[in-house]
């Protein structure tokens, strides 16, 4: 016996989940499928130790009453039972440059970061204010970014590069790579990405920065727990496997691994888009589509170090590091030498539960190509399906988690002594708990050359089969969050959508 539904989303990262929700509260009998063990996809989190350690999701911006993300979570409504803490407000993200004592400030508020900014460059204030000014004029170019409102791109903006424009507005090299300095969030290439994937990154945060209290699998769980409550179905450990297609070439159903068979009206894929591809069969598509998509080069992936440390041992920071090895660097962040990583790292510390002015751990990130675990990459090793990748690679972990803890000490000196255990992950982890093509961080790399080359409709060819996700436009949880709404909106009209957030927007100010 087959079910049948009007909605079927395949994956349950952000994307799908949010789109899912959006239309179960339309009352559309909804059913989400995930291959994994847990949901969620960059929002999962794990736990070590018994404490809890996040795999993508570090912190979120846009979260104050008001903001953009603060609007679409409160329409979802998770908004009131999200566990947030606001980040160091004179300086969420700090960047620091090789042996420099100084760590510069990204603070919160577009007054406070050029105030604190102009601490440590006296005679930039105006360009400061250029720079900010400028990223909220080009904020507010984009389809819902300020919720509602926009109905299309402005296509010059779109070719504005990020190099060029941070060289227009200051001379002063270390005040660039300072602006630079959390690139980490688009994979750390600002030579070649438009400025609008910088400005749409860097202003959620400004604008307000928030960690989540016992990490970003909250998300996911209250927006499955939301999902129940308007009667859609949600399952695990169900992967698709094939597309099932009637003489017309529209999608009937699917099949999960398990030979499971699952009908419905239309479909939403939030798996990677190559993945989708597969499934769907490149018979099907055009030629033109098929070639542009398999052109797209994944971002860079990254090699995670997890520290537990002993009690009362290293003092909390409420920020971001960013750390280089150079002021250069920045530009090019992803492209590393071997013998020298990690030539950059991103650190977090989460409080101790009964002792907050101490870390309880450590989380330090930095880039690693595919390339460096390719020799293991027929192997698959997830909690759902689990295999060990052997004795070479943990050897390879180890000595990568050596390297990172010797970069470590030479910030927080004496660090080494202060841990009790050490995890890792690896491109391939990302790989197999994400379903992301070499493990890449944030779909694929997009170029101010050609902007319009890695934007996809959230239609496709097949009548009943919408796209989302971050293979799909913009990354991380705002680009994902708009994206879904973006693609609700394909199946339930514009004006529709529209007219449910300006109602909800009117409502959320008579409070």
């Amino acid at each position: 016996m087959k079910k049948e539904y009007d909605i079927l989303v395949i994956g349950s990262g952000l994307g799908g989940l949010v789109s899912a929700l959006i239309l179960a509260k339309e009352g559309l009998k909804v059913c989400v499928l995930e291959k994994n063990n847990q949901y969620g996809g960059n929002l999962q989190t794990f736990s070590r130790d018994k404490l809890i350690f996040d795999t993508g999701v570090h912190y979120l911006g846009g979260l104050s009453k008001g903001q953009n993300l603060h609007q679409f979570f409160s329409y979802l409504e998770i908004m009131d039972e999200l566990e947030l803490h606001q980040m160091d407000e004179d300086g969420y993200d700090k960047i620091s440059f090789g042996d420099e004592n100084i760590e510069y400030p990204h603070a919160q508020g577009y007054e406070n970061f050029i105030e604190q900014l102009t601490a440590y460059f006296p005679g930039e204030k105006e360009n400061l204010e250029n720079y900010c000014e400028e990223i909220q004029y080009v904020c507010g170019q984009f389809p819902r970014y300020h919720v509602v409102g926009k109905d299309n791109y402005n296509e010059e903006i779109l070719h504005l590069n990020t190099k060029r424009f941070i060289e227009s507005v200051t001379q002063n090299k270390k005040l660039q790579s300072v602006l630079l300095g959390s690139n980490f969030l688009y994979a750390g290439d600002s030579e070649n990405i438009p400025f609008y994937v910088h400005a749409l990154t860097v202003n959620s945060y400004i604008q307000s920065a928030y960690k989540c209290v016992k990490g970003g699998s909250q998300i996911s769980k209250l927006l499955i727990r939301k999902l129940r409550q308007y009667g859609a179905e949600v399952h695990k450990h169900s992967e698709v496997s094939e597309f099932i297609f009637n003489e017309n070439d529209i999608l009937t159903s699917v099949k999960t691994r398990d030979g499971k068979e699952y009908a419905a009206k239309k479909f939403i894929s939030n798996i990677e888009i190559r993945s989708a591809i597969k499934l769907i069969g490149e018979e099907r598509l055009k030629k033109s589509f098929l070639n542009r998509v398999l052109s797209w080069q994944p971002v860079s992936s990254c090699f995670s170090v997890y520290l537990v440390l002993k009690p009362q041992s290293v003092p909390n920071f409420n920020y971001n590091l960013y750390h280089y090895q150079s002021d250069e660097q920045v530009w090019n962040a992803y492209k590393y030498h071997k013998e020298s990583w990690p030539e950059t790292y991103m650190l977090s510390s989460t409080p101790s539960k009964h002792h907050p002015e101490y870390a309880e751990s450590l989380t330090a990130i930095s880039y690693m190509d595919f390339e460096e675990v390719k020799k293991w990459e027929k192997t698959v090793n997830t909690v759902a399906e689990e295999h060990e990748r052997g004795t070479s690679y943990e050897k390879f972990k180890l000595e990568k988690a050596e390297k990172m803890i010797e970069a470590l000490e030479r910030k927080i000196p004496g660090l080494r002594n202060s841990i009790k255990s050490v995890y890792t992950s690896s491109p391939l982890s990302y790989r197999d708990y994400i379903g992301s093509l070499e493990g890449n961080m944030y779909g694929y790399m997009k170029s101010s050359d050609n902007p319009l080359k890695t934007m996809v409709s959230p239609r496709t060819k097949i009548d009943n089969l919408f796209l989302t996700g971050q293979s799909v436009n913009m990354h991380g949880i705002l680009g994902v969050t708009i994206g879904a709404f973006n693609t609700c909106a394909e199946i339930l009209g514009k004006e529709h959508i529209d007219a449910r957030l300006t109602q909800m927007i009117k409502n959320n100010e008579k409070l």
